[in-house]
């Protein structure tokens, strides 16, 4: 249990850290929100299904990319601000980081589930479906984040990030796409490894 508490407290410390001086409260609120409903889903669902700590590791760096999001802004956080000016990108792309993370931690989630709870018969599915709920769940939060723009006004910029890009929801929803491909195409035997290991145990 010890390296569970060890996951925690990581999170609250990235999370405390995100939360002193942001550039914006409102936005810093918006995109901290879905780490902190799932940390309290994660808790109360903890005795009933314990998910691998490798899934767990990742939840928690998808959370810090969240937090870290929210403390600057997408379109701001330094790192991609010199990635824009030393490959001279157009726009600051961290949100694409965010959005593959996006993918590709979802994947890691649902991919156990059908595993662990034998939800999928035929086993060759898996990839194929999982891909499918990860991009179900990238478009519906990009009908979020265009209901909040549209609800809070230009208080919302900050929050929807398009940076002048109007491909910019198509291309979100595309990194989250390739971030799931990757989890079930590349990732796949680390996580079955893992999953044996708590089975086992």
């Amino acid at each position: 249990m010890k390296k569970y508490y060890i996951l925690i407290i990581l999170f609250f410390a990235a999370l405390i850290g995100s939360a002193i001086n942001p550039h914006d409260y409102f936005t810093w609120i918006l995109e901290v929100f879905p780490a902190i409903i799932g940390f309290i889903v994660l808790l109360v669902t903890f005795k009933r299904f314990r998910f691998t700590y490798l899934t767990y590791c990742m939840i928690l760096i998808h959370c810090c990319i969240l937090f870290v999001g929210g403390h600057y802004t997408y379109a701001m956080v330094p790192l991609f601000d010199w990635v824009k000016e030393v490959f001279h990108q157009s726009r600051n792309n961290y949100d694409k980081l965010g959005h593959f993370a996006q993918g590709f931690v979802p994947a890691m989630i649902v991919r156990e589930i059908y595993i662990r709870q034998n939800i999928i018969q035929k086993k060759t599915w898996i990839p194929f479906l999982t891909i499918v709920v990860c991009m179900s769940i990238s478009m519906c939060y990009e009908f979020l984040e265009w209901f909040v723009s549209v609800a809070s006004g230009s208080s919302g910029d900050s929050f929807l990030g398009t940076q002048g890009d109007v491909w910019d929801t198509q291309s979100d929803m595309l990194f989250a796409t390739i971030g799931a491909i990757c989890m079930v195409s590349f990732f796949y035997k680390l996580q079955d490894g893992n999953i044996k290991k708590l089975q086992a145990n």
